[in-house]
């Protein structure tokens, strides 16, 4: 058997997180994060575990109407690290002005699960921390 098929598509795996974000299932998101998963948000902060993880997710959808969630590139930098640039797009409850945000997350992955996820609102800079962070894995 070939290493090829038993090293899993990391790119096809963030595509599907990305599917089922657009819908707002947070189980079949959450099934590809480890138990002990980080994500880290600048201005929201750090949020440890699938359980922080899945509010995190539960009340940014429950801020907005008419959610809209994107991959619109995504990258496979090796050594477990994959850059996604996303589009989110929608309404603040009780607004009618939609609001967009184009974000990068850079995912570390571990045996197949999402170890942590850091988000980058300067795209440039989240390419630059995935191509890092490739290089020291390495």
């Amino acid at each position: 058997m070939s290493d090829e098929s038993t090293t899993p598509d990391l790119v096809e795996l963030v595509r599907l997180i990305f599917e089922a974000a657009d819908r707002a299932d947070w189980d079949e998101i959450l099934k590809f994060y480890a138990p002990d998963a980080v994500w880290e948000s600048p201005g929201l902060g750090t949020f440890e575990g699938v359980a922080a993880i899945r509010d995190l997710w539960e009340d940014y959808e429950s801020s907005y109407d008419d959610v809209r969630i994107e991959a619109e590139e995504i990258l496979d930098y090796g050594n477990g690290v994959v850059l996604c640039v996303n589009l989110h797009t929608a309404r603040p409850q009780g607004s009618g002005q939609p609001v967009r945000r184009r974000v990068a997350f850079v995912y570390t992955w571990v045996e197949g699960l999402v170890r942590r996820l850091s988000e980058y609102a300067d795209i440039d800079e989240g390419r630059a921390a995935a191509e890092r962070l490739a290089e020291e894995r390495g």
